[in-house]
C-alpha cells in the first residue's frame, strides 16, 4: 500500500517556529523517528520511508500554505495514492493548544490550506490531524497569533505532543483512520 502524509505550513526563515506551521513540525517530528531525511523535489520537501511493507511519501508544500493542493494533488497523483490513504497534518485554532483531533473527512474550517486542498482534489473526504494551537488572542489579531513564534513553554509541550501524533500517523498507515479516531482523539 502507498501512503501519503503532508504537514502544511509555510516555507522561508520568518516562518519557522510559527503556529501556523505545526504541520511542518509534525512532519519532521514523523520523519525523525522514520530516519527519513527530507530532499527538495517538485512542489515540496519530500521523504520516503517503508514502514511494515507499505510505502510512505511525506510531504512539506513548498507552494506556500494557500496553495497546498497544487503539492498534496501532484504527490498524489506522481506516487499514484488514493484519496483514503492521504492524511494532511494542520493547526487548528479551534482546539484547546496541544490537542489533538483527527477525522477521516470534513469542513476546512477557515483554514485556506485545507480549503486549496479541498478544491484541487474536488472532495473534502480525506483525512486530516488537527493539531490545536489555541485562540488567546484579542479580536483583530488572529493573523499576527497564528504567525507568532511559540514560546520555550510551548515548544517543550509540542515536543511531547509531536510523539503522540506521530504514534498517531503510524496508527494511521497500520489501523486505518476510524482505528486510529477511536484511539488518539481525546488524548
Amino acid at each position: 500500500m502507498k501512503y501519503l502524509i503532508a504537514g502544511l505550513g509555510n516555507i522561508g526563515a520568518e516562518y519557522e517556529n510559527t503556529r501556523h506551521n505545526i504541520g511542518f513540525k509534525v512532519l519532521d517530528a514523523f520523519a525523525k523517528a522514520s530516519s527519513a531525511v527530507f530532499n527538495s523535489d517538485r512542489y515540496a520537501s519530500v521523504a520516503q520511508i517503508k514502514y511494515r511493507g507499505n510505502q510512505v511519501t511525506l510531504i512539506k508544500p513548498s507552494t506556500f500554505m494557500n496553495l497546498s493542493g497544487k503539492a498534496v494533488s501532484y504527490w498524489m497523483k506522481q506516487e499514484k495514492i488514493p484519496l483514503e490513504n492521504i492524511i494532511i497534518c494542520v493547526d487548528d485554532l479551534a482546539l484547546p493548544f496541544g490537542s489533538i483531533r483527527i477525522r477521516a473527512n470534513g469542513s476546512e474550517a477557515g483554514h485556506n490550506g485545507l480549503k486549496n486542498i479541498t478544491e484541487l482534489l474536488g472532495t473534502q473526504n480525506y483525512a486530516r490531524l488537527r493539531f490545536g494551537i489555541g485562540n488567546q488572542f484579542a479580536k483583530g489579531a488572529q493573523v499576527n497569533f497564528v504567525l507568532g513564534k511559540w514560546s520555550a513553554e510551548e515548544l517543550e509541550v509540542i515536543n511531547t505532543r509531536t510523539e503522540l501524533t506521530t504514534n498517531a500517523l503510524f496508527s494511521f498507515i497500520t489501523d486505518g483512520i476510524q482505528r486510529t479516531m477511536n484511539a488518539y482523539n481525546g488524548k
